[in-house]
């Protein structure tokens, strides 16, 4: 099983949205609208929503060709976070916020841990997949570095401020803003087209998922690995783990090594054409489509496919840091999660009972260490969204 290449262009120019860059004029197509008002697709649109839908369903991932995403705004990106990573420690941790569960600014290595370090019941999953599948069980902290920006609007009232608190900018890198910006705004709109292809291909209404994302607390995470020092076949900078969002985006990294598990248990080097974007399901995803989704697992480890790009860029005297350029899109703070539509209907519904957002969010970033000691408890119950502090 592969996972499949969608071109998002013909959904964009029948939604008017075909155009390159965020002041392309809106394409002249006039979609037909059925008497209600809705939009009436044709049964190729409808047949390439269903295939999003199937792709994330069957792999928990999707490749995407978004014409409005140029490689190079991946590239000036990357570039601008190599150089970022390349300082010292020193001058990187001016921007730790853990007083703020990392949830802006850098997250130096050794910090975050991956799920299967704290989860039994993942370790002894993990103990039973084939070997020729298994991920590498992890033993500690990822090596990995992340800096955390925050994209796109935040609500004006909320009750969870967190994880909307304002962005970190280290000094000397002038163009920090609106390169982050630019890139994590492209990010959040092939998301939004994505999201709602999904919700048709699922059988609900279009905004289902999408009227949920609104003024949610997206964040553009690129991550940061050292391969000077970790450069050894076998180091894993991140460990077997799901994302705890909505959905996950990212380019083409300048260094291969990230390995996806599909829905039939099998292990899967991502490999896509430049230009493409890699998309993978997050536990929000699972939550709100009552498991029919499952959270895509994945790692990143050094394989010889990094040893041999890393000699190449060696030799080329190019950066050693191997950057993500990851953007994760979220569901608001306040949202209620929930298996949505006939979802709900799901004989596995039961397994995801009604929590608010923030307090599903904070509950996962405890379980990974970003919150210190604490681990809280949730009182679900008619869907309450009280959290409770144990310990």
């Amino acid at each position: 099983m592969e996972v499949p290449v969608i071109d998002l262009e013909p959904y964009l120019k029948f939604t008017g949205r075909s155009g390159c860059g965020s002041d392309s004029k809106r394409d002249p197509i006039e979609p037909a609208c059925k008497p209600n008002g809705e939009l009436e697709y044709s049964p190729d649109l409808k047949s390439l929503c269903e295939e999003v839908a199937e792709s994330l369903k069957q792999t928990g991932a999707l490749v995407v060709r978004d014409p409005r995403c140029p490689a190079e705004v991946n590239d000036r990106l990357l570039d601008m976070m190599e150089t970022y990573y390349e300082k010292p420690d020193d001058f990187k941790r001016q921007q730790e916020r853990p007083h703020l569960h990392y949830q802006v600014g850098v997250t130096p290595e050794g910090v975050e841990l991956p799920r299967a370090a704290v989860d039994q019941d993942m370790q002894m999953k993990i103990q039973d997949v084939p070997e020729e599948y298994r991920p590498h069980i992890p033993v500690g902290a990822d090596l990995k570095w992340r800096y955390m920006w925050r994209v796109g609007p935040r609500p004006l009232e909320t009750r969870f401020k967190e994880l909307n608190s304002d962005p970190v900018v280290p000094e000397g890198f002038p163009e920090w803003a609106d390169t982050m910006d630019g890139w994590g705004s492209m990010m959040i709109s092939t998301l939004e087209v994505v999201a709602e292809m999904a919700g048709i291909g699922f059988g609900l209404s279009k905004d289902s998922f999408t009227s949920m994302m609104q003024q949610g607390p997206h964040l553009l995470a690129p991550t940061g690995s050292d391969l000077s020092r970790h450069g050894k076949e076998g180091i894993v900078f991140a460990g077997y783990h799901y994302d705890l969002n909505f959905l996950t985006i990212h380019g083409r990294s300048r260094f291969p090594g990230l390995y996806i598990w599909l829905r039939n248990g099998q292990k899967v080097e991502v490999c896509f054409p430049i230009g493409c974007l890699f998309i993978q399901a997050g536990k929000q995803l699972e939550w709100l489509t009552g498991g029919d989704c499952r959270s895509g697992m994945h790692e990143v480890v050094v394989t010889k496919r990094t040893l041999a790009a890393i000699e190449a860029a060696r030799q080329a005297g190019r950066s050693l840091w191997r950057v993500s350029s990851t953007v994760f899109g979220h569901i608001a703070s306040d949202a209620i999660l929930q298996p949505l539509g006939h979802f709900a209907k799901s004989p596995l519904a039961q397994n995801y009972p009604p929590i608010c957002a923030r307090d599903f969010v904070e509950l996962e970033v405890a379980a990974i260490n970003l919150k210190g000691k604490e681990d809280g408890v949730l009182n679900l119950e008619n869907g309450n969204c009280e959290q409770q502090t144990v310990g």
